[in-house]
Order: C-alpha cells, then sequence, then structure tokens
C-alpha cells in the first residue's frame, strides 16, 4: 500500500501532536492510531484468533510429559515396539507445523488490516502529526 508509512503522508503546515504522543519519524502518530475505536476492535479480533490457539498449544504440548511422569498409559505399544508416547511426540511436531501455517495465512490478512487502518486514520487526519 503506497502511502501508508511514507513522508508524502505529512502535511508540512499541520501542527505536531501533542507532547503525549510519540510520533515515528514517517510523521504518523501510531499511539493516536492505536487509541481508535476501529484499532481496538482490530486488536481484539486478533486476539480471539491468538489467545484460543495459545491455550490448546500449551495444553497440548505439556500434557506429553505430565502424562508419562504420572501415568503408564503412554508406555503402551501400539504398533510393535512403537508406545503412545512416540506417536504423541510425532503429532506434537504435526501440531507445532499445522499451528505454525494457520498463524502465518492469518497474519497476512491482520496485516493488511493493519495497513488499512493506519491509511483511514492518515487520510481522515486522526494519524498525522
Amino acid at each position: 500500500m503506497k502511502g501508508v508509512y511514507a513522508e508524502d503522508a505529512m502535511d508540512p503546515n499541520e501542527e505536531g501532536p501533542p507532547k503525549s504522543h510519540s510520533v515515528h519519524k514517517s510523521g504518523v502518530d501510531f499511539e493516536r492510531i492505536a487509541e481508535s475505536s476501529r484499532f481496538r476492535e482490530f486488536m481484539a479480533k486478533k486476539k480471539k484468533f491468538i489467545v484460543p490457539l495459545t491455550v490448546f498449544f500449551l495444553i497440548f504440548y505439556f500434557t506429553l510429559p505430565v502424562m508419562t511422569s504420572y501415568s503408564d498409559f503412554l508406555n503402551t505399544p501400539v504398533i510393535g515396539d512403537i508406545s503412545w508416547a512416540w506417536l504423541f511426540a510425532l503429532a506434537q511436531f504435526i501440531m507445532t507445523w499445522v499451528l505454525c501455517t494457520m498463524y502465518a495465512k492469518k497474519s497476512a490478512s491482520f496485516d493488511d488490516d493493519a495497513d488499512v487502518i493506519i491509511e483511514e486514520e492518515i487520510v481522515k487526519g486522526g494519524g498525522k502529526r
């Protein structure tokens, strides 16, 4: 998106932001943008995606050491000498790659949404100094 962070987004005749706001060298007041309702809605949407995945990952990750420490179930052979512990450990690698792929794809749309919000705030005048 051309012009979102560029110097040409600044109006040289416009006065700077209040002293409480920090302004990026490109002239974009990111603190003012972060305080906008649209950006807060965006962050809530992002949190609804990230928090459940993080909770799932942590539970799934710590289940293996807890189960091997306090239970004998994972020591049960499944196929020949391969036990449930080995299958669970393999599933953790697969789960990590799946979650990373999901996040990488979703983060691209998050970046696009953030760029749109920043550009609209600059056009509106709320994000310029």
